[in-house]
Parts: C-alpha cells; structure tokens; sequence
C-alpha cells in the first residue's frame, strides 16, 4: 500500500498525464483547467484544519471564518466618555421571515453586535452570560468589560490550537461600562480582541468605517443623542441605493453612566417604534443637507 507521500506523488503523475493528453489533443483550455486542479490539490493540504500553517504562514480556516463575518449584514459601535452605542442593520432570509436579531444583552452592563454565523454567536453569548453570572456569584459585583473580553478571545483562540476544532465564523462588537467608563471592543476569529473608539464590521462596513475615521475626533463628546444619530449616519452609508433604514430592519444599544448622577446606564436593545425618532432624526439631517447647497447656490448667482 502507498503511504501518504507516495499518493501524492502517484496524484501528481496522473494529473501531468492528464495535461499532455489535453495538449495533444489541441484542448488547451482543459489543459489549464487542470493544472488549476493541481494547484489546489496542493493548497487543500494546508486548509483541511486550523493548526496547520501555509509555507507564507497563513491559516486558511481562520481566514475563511473571517469571510463568514464580511458576509454578514453591518453593524457599528462606538463610544464617547459618557456612553457605548451599538447599531445594526436586521436581514430577513426570506419576504415572509421575521427580522434576526444583531443586538444581545450579555448581562446588565454589557451586550454585543455580531457579523456572521448566528449560531456560533449564541455559543458564544451562552459562554460569557454563565462567566458573568459566576464572576456576579463569587465577587457581587459586574465583571470588568476587558476581563470579559479577554475570556472570549481565548475561548476563541483555543480553537486554533486543537485539531478537529474550527474557529467561530462571526465577529463581534463588544459595549458595556465598568468602574472605569464605557468600553467598545472588537472581537475576530481569530481569537483577537482590541479597544476601538468607533468600528464597523460586516458587508459594505468599509463605507461605514470612513464615515467614522471622518468624525473620530466629535466622537469623544458627544452625549447619548449624539453618539446615536452618528451610529445611525455611518450605518446608512453602508447600505445599497434601493434601501433604507425603517423601524423594521434597524436596531439600536446604548450602555453608560448617567450624567451628573455617576450611575450606570444598563445595556438596552432598542427596536420597532423605539427608533423611530432616532431614524426620523438623521433623515432630517439628510433632507437639510440637500436644501444646503441649492440656497447658498443661489445667493452666490445672485
């Protein structure tokens, strides 16, 4: 019996044979076709499990499970001195399909925004509300937002570490307070985690992230109303020319400290009715916009 080695070199032997019999035949386009074949027949060597590293030291499932994020509808985050804000744009599978949920409540203090496979994100979520409850249990007290994310990024990384395992295909937006203010975390596939001012994750979150890299400096701030109005403008950037933001497919989470008071804010998913003063609000500012220009325009012809 052929040992592994001498299978791969018996695959290749036949391939070659199968690129001369295309050539001489005049079918160069299958010829090509093949050796495509070859080359991924290679390439599949380094991506069957997520410990084993490429010659250019990549790990092709880590990445992979990071395009299962960009596939993901958008959501935002971002966090002044006084609040976090997480916002999202809901997808329905189909026209008669109810709207999935982006926005979770991890504990009173703190939620996430994910991009990606739902399911690996309740496991996640399941995860970090049982070291909530036990860290409330054992300590009477809410657990620090970067302990909490710390946790998650090594739940995650172990799975790049086992074989057998794959990593989770969602990212996330993690906001909550502590004693310390309000945090907005990113988390990746990967296992990686980092503090971020505002951030974006999902389709088209490019477009949302320049919104964001423009009005970074405002960001610091801003109060509650205007962390949201921000999150809302940045989110309706991502979105294709035939839609809109409506009360149906947006969803919003706002966590802080009260002002003056000290106290915090709990976690709060907002949803239906309850952002349609907010939608209503950044539409106005649409619509200002526009009339802008056409009036200074004509004082300038005048």
């Amino acid at each position: 019996m052929l040992g592994f080695k001498g299978w791969r070199v018996t695959k290749l032997h036949r391939v070659n044979n199968v690129v001369e019999q295309r050539v001489a035949c005049g079918f160069a386009p299958r010829a090509t076709q093949a050796l495509h074949w070859s080359s991924a027949m290679f390439r599949n060597n380094y991506d069957n499990d997520s410990v084993t590293f490429s010659p250019q030291g990549r790990i092709f499932q880590v990445e992979y499970a990071g395009e299962a994020v960009k596939q993901g509808s958008v959501v935002v985050g971002l966090a002044s001195k006084t609040h976090a804000v997480l916002v999202a744009v809901k997808r329905n599978a189909e026209e008669l399909s109810s709207y999935q949920k982006k926005l979770f409540a991890l504990d009173e203090h703190v939620g996430i925004a994910i991009a990606g496979l739902t399911s690996d994100a309740r496991v996640l979520s399941n995860f970090v509300k049982q070291q909530c409850l036990a860290h409330r249990l054992h300590y009477g007290r809410d657990m620090p937002v970067r302990t909490l994310v710390d946790l998650i990024g090594e739940k995650a990384q172990i799975n790049t570490q086992h074989y057998g395992k794959r990593p989770y295909g969602v990212g996330l937006l993690i906001a909550g307070v502590d004693d310390s203010g309000p945090h907005l975390f990113e988390f990746q596939p990967s296992g990686m985690t980092e503090e971020m001012v505002a951030f974006a994750i999902g389709a088209r979150s490019q477009m949302a992230r320049t919104y964001l890299e423009k009005h970074v400096a405002d960001f610091a701030d801003c109060d509650r109303e205007q962390l949201i109005r921000h999150g809302l403008r940045a989110l309706k950037e991502s979105l294709v020319q035939d839609r809109e933001l409506t009360v149906e497919n947006t969803s919003v989470a706002v966590v802080g400290v009260a002002n003056g008071a000290g106290t915090k804010e709990t976690f709060e998913v907002h949803d239906g009715q309850d952002v349609s003063a907010w939608i209503a609000a950044v539409a106005d500012d649409k619509e200002a916009g526009e009339e802008g220009p056409s009036e200074s325009t004509m004082d300038v012809d005048s």
